[in-house]
């Protein structure tokens, strides 16, 4: 049987492109047991997962949650606003506590860029990376990926654009590693503010006017302004944001050809994209949700695989 070529999933540069078809193969299995009347297999009977989140998640946590239920694993819990951490111990003392406890498998979502990879040096269980500060956010770009092969079968010549905040986006940078594996053209587009020095380096082409990365593009994955993670004002006023780089239906019915609206949540409605384009035909949002699951079931079973 075909296995991954990493022990952790840290970020999508560890992969290779039979690592990725592999986890979307295994995902068109799984997604067909989640729509089943019965939505569970036995698969991790015997594991334990922990999911460690240092960061608020809704969206993630559940996912991970769901998927390993579907999977039978037995699922421990952990938020920093109510543990130790709040007294001062250390993050490898945290996790090493939980180890303790006879833990198969890690989920971490950190503040801190590398911190999954920092933990993937110092004890055995399987990580699992649910994003790390600004740095990567695997599962969300192979969701992403899965959601855009499944509609268009091909990545060759398809052409992708990110749109919005890409400076203090994990899921942009994870988002462009995966594409360009694939075989997919990729553009970011936002205020020049909003874009990392050394993007242009990723061999991505570089837009400022989103009516432009609309005509041009197959698929727009639109991004949220990430306030939290802002320390200095980048725009000067959400509203004005929104005039300028927001996208409505009126925006997508002009376009002479039909195109691709995903978002990796939580939207901000009204402002990187209103309800109307938000909930239109064009958008595969919801889709993206429920893929997100079959991927998480995929990449939790294929590591645990490579424990035996």
């Amino acid at each position: 049987m075909a296995r991954l070529s990493v022990q952790h999933l840290l970020g999508i540069q560890n992969l290779t492109l039979d690592d990725i078809e592999l986890i979307f193969e295994t995902a068109d299995n799984f997604k067909e047991v989640i729509n089943r009347p019965i939505k569970k297999v036995p698969s991790l009977r015997d594991i334990t997962i922990a999911n460690v989140f240092f960061e608020n998640s809704t969206r993630t946590r559940l996912s991970f949650e769901l998927a390993e239920k579907r999977l039978s694993a037995d699922v421990v819990n952990f938020s920093s606003s109510s543990s130790s951490v709040k007294k001062g111990e250390t993050l490898l003392d945290t996790v090493n506590n939980i180890l303790a406890m006879k833990v198969d498998m890690i989920v971490m979502r950190h503040s801190s860029p590398g911190a999954p990879h920092f933990l993937a040096n110092h004890i055995s269980a399987n990580i699992v990376n649910a994003g790390d500060g600004t740095h990567e956010h695997p599962t969300q770009a192979l969701l992403d990926a899965f959601s855009i092969r499944e509609k268009y079968k091909s990545f060759r010549g398809l052409k992708v654009a990110i749109i919005g905040d890409i400076l203090h986006s994990r899921v942009a940078l994870s988002n462009i590693f995966a594409l360009k594996k694939l075989g997919a053209e990729v553009m970011v587009c936002g205020p020049n503010t909003l874009l990392p020095k050394y993007i242009g380096s990723l061999g991505v082409k570089v837009g400022l006017d989103v009516q432009k990365a609309l005509e041009w593009c197959d698929v727009a994955n639109v991004l949220r302004i990430q306030l939290e993670r802002q320390q200095i004002k980048y725009f000067p006023s959400l509203r004005e944001y929104s005039l300028y780089y927001g996208i409505t239906k009126a925006m997508l019915d002009k376009l002479n050809k039909p195109i691709t609206i995903m978002h990796p949540g939580p939207i901000n409605r009204g402002v990187e994209l209103s309800s109307d384009a938000a909930d239109s035909e064009h958008s595969i949002i919801l889709e993206q949700v429920e893929n997100g699951v079959a991927i998480r079931m995929a990449i939790l079973y294929l590591l645990a695989l490579k424990k035996e």
